[in-house]
């Protein structure tokens, strides 16, 4: 598996190599911010108010993330991971992830964000998800794909300030 390059899409790229450009595009740069950390690092909490916020608990959560909403919600497979199979009452179990090494988590990641890949390439941008059990399931698949570009935007900037509170490590791409 390849990391996709950072870079964004062409200016007059149709429209889903447009929305898929700027996820991959969000991607790589997960997978930049992770570059060089330690285990201890990648581990390690930098702000009082959530301490699971982490880099790998960023990773772990952005992977099922990926999982939920183009295998579950929009595909209607059925829920699979932490938030499903653990304790009902934990918070946040999908960034719980102590003692899971940092290139594991990138590798799950990495997996998933391809399988989400095959499924939107098998499928039409107005094509609705499918679970019978979400209200989210009558987006389209292109109301995913911006909602999945805000997600791992909105962590990217999670994870560039942890990084530079970690290190001193900055850049945006």
């Amino acid at each position: 598996m390849t990391t996709p390059p950072r870079i964004r899409p062409a200016y007059d790229a149709d429209e889903r190599t447009q929305l898929l450009g700027w996820l991959d595009m969000q991607r790589a740069i997960v997978h930049w911010k992770c570059e060089g950390l330690s285990e201890e690092d990648a581990h390690r909490p930098v702000l009082p108010s959530s301490p699971l916020m982490t880099v790998a608990g960023l990773v772990a959560h952005l992977r099922w993330v990926e999982r939920d909403w183009f295998e579950m919600i929009f595909l209607g497979l059925p829920g699979r991971g932490p938030k499903f199979e653990g304790a009902p009452d934990v918070e946040d179990p999908d960034m719980r992830v102590e003692g899971v090494p940092l290139a594991d988590l990138l590798r799950d990641y990495e997996r998933q964000c391809a399988r989400s890949n095959e499924v939107i390439a098998a499928h039409e941008l107005d094509e609705k998800g499918r679970h019978p059990d979400f209200r989210a399931a009558s987006a389209s698949l292109r109301w995913v794909l911006f909602h999945m570009i805000e997600e791992t935007a909105r962590h990217v900037g999670h994870l560039d300030a942890i990084r530079e509170i970690l290190d001193g490590e900055t850049g945006y791409y």
